[in-house]
């Protein structure tokens, strides 16, 4: 039990750290948006998008194998430190070298002439990000929960409020018409004209800052090899980089591809920049499925393998499964009605407001990659994860092809649809091999209801921020209302249950 509970503890403190990033990383959606032109903005997604990828690259599966080797070889343990951060450092200083030496074919294919400063910051974004993967990892596996999410907040409170100094503070400073020696000495480094390099800066100066912290672990590593551990060592963490860059491309390849595969002049007056940038920032407000995922995940893993050997785990896993969908289904329902608002709120340039079509799109999409993850319990249980790859893989191969298929054709609602598609197929192909492997009676005709009737509603219900009155805004309040009827009248013995428990415990308490 006080392993357990250990568990949790540290489960709670590093989901608390990632999903706290995560949403402080989200409120600068409207800073962007506000300041950005979404051409300018398409530079941001464009560049992340292809970072997300390399960073897969420069890390390539090393942290997952510095801890099963770590574990499985404890004499061995500082040997695989040392070994491990030594092969980052190496391979990230010869990638982010290679990535600078052909900065410019590199920044005239993504047609950023003359930008080559991008690339040159992200090379050392990137090789700073990796260098520091080690330490992370080492923090996690001497259980250094505190410190771990402590360091993880500086850098993204750093990121943040270096954001804000500049976009905001540097450029209401610049363009105040009082002079003053404050505005000045900001002339000297401030270019109003370029608030994309800004965002850049902020985001290396906090990566920066965090291989500061981390200094004394990095030069303290000794470049010490055993061969044959190596190697064993890259042989087990390849698949899992060919896993990550299969996740990865689920997740990344719309922003990725988007600008060169959509025709030019698709949509009338808007560049394919500014298309990429408008569907960048309306793919933020996911974020709202992505975190609900996110949590679920880090209370459920844990959870799922405790619960493992229990007699009735595969009915509580269905159940967890179905609640899991019940709630998916109302968050779906809820921000689809309340577009209009959040769109306003945080799209702050009425030039974003055509992407907000491919968000229902993208929740249901995110709902349904929430569903795999319930899903993937029967591979992980049986420790049969090469099941995971697979469907990570035909997931990825999926995605390419429906983008290259759609984009030309439907632009960036091509994207969001690809999206859906690939998490429809993953959920599907685990679900099939799951139940002949590792049988869980979930409910799924009761399930499908409830999205089904959860898009309905969200369709009927979904209106833009140009066209918000309060007849429609009560209208979609009404909507939400009878689908939380709906859930009460299907689930009222369960529910009926819970409060007799719930009822039950307050006795024994008083």
């Amino acid at each position: 039990m006080g392993r357990l509970t250990s568990l949790v503890k540290e489960t709670a403190i590093y989901g608390t750290s990632s999903i706290l990033g995560r949403m402080l990383n989200w409120l600068l959606v409207p800073l962007y948006t506000q300041y950005l032109l979404p051409a300018d903005y398409g530079i941001v997604t464009e560049l992340y998008a292809f970072a997300a990828f390399l960073f897969i690259v420069y890390t390539y599966g090393m942290e997952t194998a510095f801890f099963r080797f770590s574990t499985k070889i404890e004499k061995k343990k500082s040997l695989i430190l040392d070994q491990s951060e030594a092969s980052i450092l190496i391979s990230s200083i010869l990638l982010s070298f290679m990535l600078i030496v052909f900065a410019t074919p590199i920044t005239n294919f993504l047609e950023y002439p003359g930008k080559e400063k991008y690339i040159i910051w992200f090379s050392v974004i990137l090789a700073v990000d990796a260098i520091v993967s080690i330490p992370f990892a080492n923090l996690r596996l001497q259980q250094k929960a505190k410190r771990f999410a402590i360091i993880k907040l500086v850098n993204i409170f750093l990121n943040v409020g270096l954001n804000l100094f500049f976009i905001v503070f540097c450029n209401y400073i610049v363009n105040s018409p009082n002079e003053s020696a404050l505005k000045l000495f900001v002339d000297r480094f401030f270019d109003q004209d370029n608030l994309v390099d800004y965002i850049f800066i902020s985001n290396l100066l906090a990566s920066l800052a965090v291989a500061v912290i981390f200094l004394k672990d990095i030069v303290r590593i000794r470049f010490r090899f055993d061969r044959i551990v190596l190697l064993e060592m890259y042989r087990y963490a390849f698949p899992i980089m060919i896993m990550s860059l299969a996740g990865v491309t689920n997740e990344m390849l719309s922003r990725a591809v988007l600008k060169k595969w959509l025709p030019e002049g698709f949509y009338p007056g808007i560049s394919n920049q500014a298309a990429l940038g408008i569907f960048g920032a309306s793919y933020k407000l996911s974020v709202f499925m992505t975190l609900t995922i996110q949590a679920f995940r880090y209370a459920a893993e844990p959870f799922f393998f405790s619960r493992a050997k229990d007699k009735d785990s595969p009915v509580l896993f269905a159940t967890v499964m179905q609640w899991f969908i019940i709630f998916g289904s109302l968050i779906l329902v809820v921000i689809v009605l309340n577009l209009d608002i959040i769109g306003y709120l945080f799209l702050r340039n009425d030039a974003y407001w055509d992407g907000l079509t491919v968000v229902p799109i993208l929740l249901l999409a995110n709902l349904f990659l929430g569903i795999y993850y319930n899903l993937s319990v029967w591979f992980k249980l049986t420790d049969q994860t090469y099941y995971g790859t697979l469907i990570s893989v035909i997931g990825a191969v999926f995605t390419i092809v429906l983008n290259y298929i759609l984009i030309p054709f439907i632009g960036y609602m091509g994207s969001a649809i690809a999206t859906l598609s690939c998490y429809l197929l993953m959920s599907f192909l685990s679900y099939s091999l799951g139940k002949r492997r590792y049988p869980i009676p979930y409910k799924i005709w009761k399930s499908l209801l409830y999205i089904a009737i959860g898009v309905a509603i969200s369709y009927l219900g979904f209106n833009r921020p140009e066209t918000y009155t309060i007849n429609f805004k009560l209208y979609q309040l009404t909507l939400i209302l009878l689908y939380v009827i709906f859930v009460v009248f299907m689930e009222k013995e369960a529910l009926r249950s819970l409060l007799k428990y719930v009822r039950h415990e307050n006795k024994n308490r008083k």
